[in-house]
């Protein structure tokens, strides 16, 4: 048994067998909750639903739920192995329809080939779910099974195996047609391969323009043409008169050629016969009919797709059923029409257009992914495939009148996003902020490739106004090498600013009593941190972002020097945001204050909760140690004692309370129950760690092995909004530090009331 077979068996077998399980989405840890999730609660419900079948929707699961439906006779590239031995795959698809689009799902295999049984069995499911994605089904069985459930069922029917392929490779064509400068309506297109993906591709490729005459056909036993009595009435749409009989002869000249079939059937003689600068899409899995070194080879001026990974345009359905399903689930449409197809495709095809994140380049191990002859349609793990799918599918499905409901375009793209994570959803949030009055941000770090990509993002988006500094002619050049425009992006070359002099000067003044002279002044406002810094000194920049390529002392050091504490403040901390599914915390000092007295304690936690209140949220602060309110007498609890006495005279408005335990900080019931006279009134959300060490460890453990998503480090008490990034800082992170220093610009100054 080779290895690669045993890895396969053994990733399915170990463990709990199989891929998927059944999660609860509400608590069931006592007897209340057992009385409401089943009797006597359930029946509440079910008496709603009884008198007003579209609450349905509301109280149950149905509309996420979609099942996923086979008979087993054309099991991937296996053939007819039957519904038991096709589960796995079921399963499979069960993994992409949640970890793509947040859609459950039931894999329910039929034990019947009589297409009439599987029509009546999903018939039977409608109450059940919200969608049916049939799979695996053999041609033409497929076709009539489709159609049929289509026209008697008012959930979404959609034959993955039809309709995935002519979705995805459709987006791939119009692409390839716009870099080739070829029209559709005069192509000629060669499909290898007759059967369910095939015959669909070629309907959805004639919807997009392609002319139905201008589309030969071939099966194993050739040209699909007008003189064969064996043809089916769905390979009959696309008989042609035409005297080529082969493959090879029926690629003469032709514009397109689209392999549905098996591998190895097309050789590099046969595509030297079709028409300049040629499209090939070679789809079977998992050997191709042709591979693309041997069709460049022979071909050089071709553009190449293939259903495989390991090579550039893949055209895969992950790219199109769930975000197709999402859509339509969400707008509860009747069915999924050519318009949600069409939808589906254009959208594809047009944000391949649009620059691609790092995070999705960093996915493939590529520095570089633009769109052009290797990048005609989005990688499977784009995440934003969800955020351009599923709202042109809902929209298109509104607009064609299939929808049970409206909804407003924009708010369900903030939904969509929330289903990315949670932390998605708060960036989100304080985007919006940020965007109302855009700032400006100043990065040091200006020929940094990750810095310029976030900009553009920064940019782009409204969020604020970048000012890169550096060498204005290697940043262009760095811009040229990301594909990263600089419209709107302001550069700002230190060595020859006017404001040379000026700096200097205002920085001898500042530090000549720490041991600074002129000259060094002057030589440090060459260097682009000191000068961001100073620039926002002179309110020439709103905030300033740096470190992605520096030390983080070596970041803070200047800006402790240049911009110092906010005052009243004494110190300044790290915190992160730690986001969970239902819940954001804020974790300090992080990254600072290794071993903060009780002064430095309660500024911590003042400025922690100052900087909480200012993104508009209501600080609940608790003084974290290993004792509950005096229950072990240790210096360490001391000093979390003393730091909240000090917190309760100065700020006696502030929601703050300890010495307490971790879990008595975000436990609502012990916290109230048991220490009713804690000041917090609910469960903190603010943790104000007793040393950096336990932040530091607490912090990287959640965000680990805990599931949390952690944003920072987050600078707090500087008196100007400076916000140092973790060395090897990816775009996203540099993108939500620019959004928290835009937000922490706008509220600056802003101090909780009295």
């Amino acid at each position: 048994m080779s290895s690669r077979r045993q890895e396969a068996l053994d990733y399915h077998a170990q463990g709990r067998p199989g891929k998927i399980q059944v999660s609860p989405t509400k608590p069931f840890k006592n007897q209340r909750d057992l009385s409401l999730a089943y009797t006597p609660g359930v029946a509440e419900p079910c008496r709603e639903i009884a008198e007003r079948p579209e609450e349905v929707y509301s109280y149950t699961a149905k509309g996420n739920l979609v099942a996923v439906v086979t008979n087993g006779t054309a099991v991937l590239g296996l053939g007819n192995i039957g519904p038991l031995a096709g589960k796995p795959v079921m399963e499979g698809k069960g993994i992409l329809f949640k970890a793509f689009a947040d859609i459950d799902v039931f894999d329910l295999e039929v034990g019947s080939e009589r297409p009439d049984d599987v029509i009546r069995f999903c018939q039977l499911l409608e109450p059940t779910v919200g969608g049916i994605n049939l799979e695996d089904i053999r041609s033409p069985d497929c076709f009539y099974i489709e159609e049929t459930l289509r026209a008697t069922l008012s959930i979404p029917v959609f034959h993955d195996d039809q309709h995935g392929t002519a979705i995805i490779s459709g987006a791939a064509l119009l692409n390839a047609l716009e870099l080739l400068k070829k029209e559709i309506g005069q192509i000629k297109v060669v499909f290898a391969g007759a059967g369910a993906a095939a015959i669909a591709t070629a309907e959805h490729y004639v919807r997009l323009g392609v002319q139905r005459d201008h589309i030969v056909m071939c099966d194993h036993k050739g040209v699909v043409h007008g003189e064969r009595a064996d043809l089916d009435q769905y390979k009959s749409r696309f008989a042609q008169r035409t005297k080529a009989r082969t493959l090879g002869e029926a690629l003469q000249d032709a514009d397109v050629f689209v392999g549905l079939s098996v591998g190895g059937i097309v050789s590099g003689e046969m595509l030297k016969a079709m028409a300049e600068r040629p499209i090939v899409f070679a789809l079977a899995n998992p050997t191709p009919e042709i591979m693309p070194d041997e069709a460049r080879a022979a071909r050089p001026d071709a553009l190449i797709a293939t259903g495989r990974s390991d090579f550039p345009n893949q055209v895969n359905n992950v790219l199109g059923f769930p975000f197709i399903f999402r859509g339509a689930l969400d707008v509860r449409a009747k069915q999924i029409n050519e318009e949600m197809e069409m939808a589906a495709t254009r959208a594809l095809a047009s944000l391949a257009r649009e620059e691609v994140p790092e995070s999705v380049m960093r996915a493939y191990g590529l520095e570089r992914l633009r769109f052009g002859p290797d990048y005609l349609i989005p990688k499977p793990f784009d995440p934003r495939v969800l955020l351009w799918v599923a709202p042109a599918v809902a929209w298109a499905a509104i607009g064609s009148g299939v929808a049970g409901r409206v909804i407003d375009v924009e708010e369900y793209r903030a939904q969509l996003d929330a289903r990315l994570g949670r932390a998605r959803e708060v960036m989100r949030g304080l985007s919006t902020r940020a965007q109302q009055q855009a700032q400006r941000i100043a990065f040091p770090e200006g020929e940094d490739a990750r810095i310029l990509r976030a900009a553009r993002v920064l940019a782009d988006d409204g969020i604020g106004e970048p000012i890169l500094l550096g060498d204005p002619d290697l940043i262009r050049r760095q811009a040229d090498d990301a594909g990263v425009t600089l419209e709107d992006i302001a550069l700002a070359n230190p060595r020859a600013s006017v404001h040379q002099e000026t700096f200097a000067q205002a920085l001898w003044e500042l530090r000549r009593r720490r041991g600074i002279t002129l000259r060094e002044a002057r030589a440090r406002v060459l260097d682009p941190m000191h000068h961001a810094l100073m620039m926002l000194r002179a309110g020439q920049a709103d905030a300033v972002v740096a470190g992605v390529d520096m030390y983080y002392p070596d970041a803070m050091r200047p800006a402790l020097e240049v911009i110092g504490a906010e005052p009243g403040r004494r110190h300044v901390s790290g915190i992160y945001m730690l986001v969970f599914p239902q819940q954001t915390y804020f974790f300090a000092d992080c990254t600072v204050n290794i071993e903060p007295d009780a002064e430095t304690l309660a500024e911590i936690a003042s400025a922690t909760a100052s900087f909480v209140w200012r993104l508009g949220i209501e600080p609940r602060v608790a003084m974290l140690s290993f004792s509950n309110f005096g229950s072990v007498k240790h210096p360490g609890v001391d000093k979390v004692r003393r730091a909240v006495a000090l917190l309760h005279e100065r700020e006696p408005a502030l929601q703050v309370d300890g010495e307490m335990q971790a879990d008595t900080a975000v436990v609502e019931r012990i916290l109230t129950k048991t220490y009713p006279f804690a000041k917090l009134r609910s469960a903190a959300n603010v943790l104000i760690f007793p040393d950096l060490d336990a932040a530091n460890i607490a912090y990287k453990l959640l965000n680990r092995i805990g599931g949390a998503e952690a944003i920072g480090p987050i600078l707090v008490g500087m008196a100007q909004p400076v916000h140092i990034l973790q060395r090897g800082a990816e775009v996203s992170d540099i993108v939500n530090m620019a959004v928290i220093a835009a937000v922490d610009a706008q509220e600056h100054g802003r101090r909780p009331p009295a």
